[in-house]
């Protein structure tokens, strides 16, 4: 009982309504739409709950995210979106892990639940755009060698994956807006899976939930900077 008590004088009350506000989304569309698949409410749910954790800096999220990529692999490989399952299996989730311990070797004054935040340098700006190019044309021939489904959207899904991972593992507030543009990719991707089949609706529901709670992030870190550089 402490312990929760706690937890909820960690978030302010708009962030418990975000997430709050986030769950009822997922549970709702999945009622209507699903149903079934209780591994994507899974997923979705626990998708939401480490960005809440991210938006305050705290390496619980990033130990989330190391879930949810598993999980989300697994439900990408049901409608042979293969470039979203290797992505999160080979990319996202042992970056989550990286990310993770250098977000727990940084933290701010001590305290392990905020991590140090990161100005990006010159060097990191042209290492990850020489980094970007090379990895999503590589993933454009494979995935086109899987014949994974609408190939255009799934590459630019792992690039704008890839960026958000390498700026999580910087410690830089970029990261936040770079998962709300892979958001929007994913929303398309699920959309047009959601023609075929209207179960996935709930998918892109999660995502849309996902698109709002990195925007606010975002928000977050751009103030949590500013608080520490003071």
């Amino acid at each position: 009982m402490e312990k929760i008590k706690r937890m909820l004088h960690y978030f302010t009350k708009g962030e418990i309504a975000l997430w709050g506000a986030s769950v009822a989304m997922i549970l709702l569309s999945f009622g209507i739409f699903d149903r079934e698949g209780v591994l994507t409410l899974f997923a979705s749910l626990v998708g939401v709950t480490s960005l809440i954790f991210c938006a305050k800096g705290n390496p619980i999220g990033q130990l989330l995210m190391v879930l949810f990529s598993l999980l989300y692999g697994i439900i990408s490989l049901s409608f042979a979106y293969y470039g979203e399952m290797i992505t999160y299996l080979c990319m996202t989730m042992p970056m989550a892990v990286v990310a993770l311990v250098a977000w727990l070797r940084n933290p701010y004054e001590g305290n392990r639940a905020e991590v140090r935040v990161n100005r990006l340098c010159r060097r990191d700006i042209l290492l990850l755009c020489a980094l970007t190019v090379p990895v999503s044309a590589a993933f454009y021939f494979i995935l086109a060698a899987f014949g994974t489904a609408n190939l255009l959207p799934s590459t630019l899904s792992v690039a704008t994956s890839f960026v958000a991972v390498y700026l999580t593992y910087k410690r830089s507030p970029y990261f936040a807006l770079a998962y709300a543009a892979n958001d929007a990719v994913l929303i398309l991707l699920w959309t047009l899976a959601g023609i075929t089949d209207t179960k996935y609706v709930s998918v892109i529901i999660c995502f849309f939930a996902f698109l709002l709670n990195d925007i606010y992030g975002f928000l977050c870190w751009q103030r949590m900077k500013r608080r520490q550089e003071k």
